[in-house]
């Protein structure tokens, strides 16, 4: 297995390792630190060694001995121990986590709620679940949420004091609790699906493994309320999305427009899939923030050709979406939107507006549509200048080649 394989493979078993550490033995914070010595290990030795038969199980025997051991060296030792005694559950003192058979009360899911946990703020539920449950890394989740990286270190940081104080338990919470969690739940989800569909860094444009994860968990939580039509929404939401994936890049890694996309390559059973869920969950009552992006998505997903969008649907539905919140991302989406209903000068003017929102002060998405809709009324010099300034602030190198080419072909390339 190649490098690159065992590197996916890690990625995928990360948090299902962590969440059995912290469900067998507590202690968040060092249980992520043993973790993490344990994917060091298994990435330097597996290379020569070989894959073993159960990667899961060897990852969390290694990382469960460099555990004990942290917790020998500390100072507490006898109060941690019975700490971990009382946390563990009955079934886990006589059979090792890997064995068991995995039930619809995934460990994965559990530890999504220890990391919504009441005590943390909404920001820092988020943070934390990305770090822990998405692996992303703390420069990716700031830029997630726009803000600096300092500040997003601080909140990951406190968050996982907060959790390694808490005395809960690693289980599944209590009815009224749950209920108080899911909104941050999905909203994790929403986030993980996100950075997986759209990389914010890094050479690739997709991160395949945080967006089949996030489809993962939500089917499951999807299971588990089959009748909360937001979690319906999720799901349809991350579908009709993802079915667009396979035509999003060129052979070369290369981003791909969705007006140049060759929509035969869209996946079919997907958007069924999530067009029927949608479909389904609209008319039972108000919909929510997700209901109404799975509807934009499904709009975009049944239209024949991109010329044939319904794109004034697509701009009423971005309002209402705006009623709910207060996202500038999804306000520019909104002005894409009236772009395509009632001119590109009209959009621009939206577009400008939302240029002193200091959220977007750094997010080349701005620069990058604001370049798109003064190229259409003709203004090329501003354009190439706004393309290369969104080629600038993004992170990700196919975002990045892909705004230097459209400036190019608009004046040619700059510079030697």
């Amino acid at each position: 297995m190649s490098d690159a394989a065992i590197t996916d493979l890690l990625r995928v078993c990360a948090p299902r390792v962590l969440a059995a550490l912290v469900r067998r033995y507590g202690h968040f914070d060092t249980a992520e630190d043993a973790v993490q010595e344990a994917l060091l290990t298994a990435a330097t030795r597996w290379p020569t060694s070989g894959i073993p038969d159960n990667p899961q199980a060897w990852l969390i025997t290694v990382a469960s001995r460099r555990l004990t051991d942290l917790l020998r060296a500390e100072q507490a030792r006898r109060a941690r121990e019975e700490r971990v005694a009382r946390w563990a559950l009955p079934q886990d003192w006589l059979t090792p986590a890997a064995d068991r058979t995995p039930a619809d009360s995934d460990d994965t899911l559990i530890l999504l709620f220890l990391c919504c946990h009441p005590a943390l703020t909404p920001s820092s539920r988020v943070a934390l679940t990305l770090r822990a449950v998405g692996g992303l890394t703390t420069a990716e989740i700031a830029r997630t949420f726009l803000v600096p990286e300092a500040t997003m270190t601080r909140r990951i940081s406190r968050a996982k004091q907060t959790v390694r104080d808490s005395a809960d338990g690693f289980a599944v919470p209590p009815a009224a609790d749950r209920d108080a969690r899911w909104a941050a739940v999905l909203h994790v989800l929403y986030l993980i699906f996100t950075e997986g569909y759209a990389a914010t860094s890094g050479p690739d444009l997709h991160r395949v493994e945080f967006s089949a994860e996030a489809i993962r968990l939500t089917r499951l939580v999807h299971r588990l309320l089959p009748g909360d039509d937001e979690v319906t929404g999720l799901l349809a939401l991350m579908l009709l999305t993802d079915a667009r994936r396979p035509a999003r890049t060129g052979r070369g890694g290369e981003l791909i427009a969705m007006e140049d996309q060759d929509r035969a390559l869209w996946d079919t059973a997907a958007i069924a899939e999530g067009i029927a869920l949608i479909t389904a969950a609209l008319p039972r009552g108000v919909p929510g923030q997700y209901q109404l992006q799975a509807a934009i998505a499904a709009v975009h997903d049944e239209a024949p050709t991109y010329a044939d969008t319904d794109w004034a649907q697509i701009m009423l539905l971005y309002e209402r979406l705006l009623g709910l919140v207060d996202n500038p991302v999804i306000a520019l989406n909104h002005a894409v939107a009236v772009a395509m209903v009632r001119g590109p000068r009209e959009g621009l003017a939206r577009v400008d507006q939302l240029a002193h929102d200091p959220r977007l002060a750094e997010d080349h998405r701005l620069s990058a549509v604001r370049a798109h809709l003064l190229e259409r009324i003709g203004d090329s010099a501003a354009a190439h200048a706004a393309y290369l300034r969104a080629a600038d602030l993004t992170t990700s190198l196919p975002q990045r080649r892909y705004l230097v080419t459209r400036a190019a072909r608009i004046l040619g390339p700059v510079g030697p």
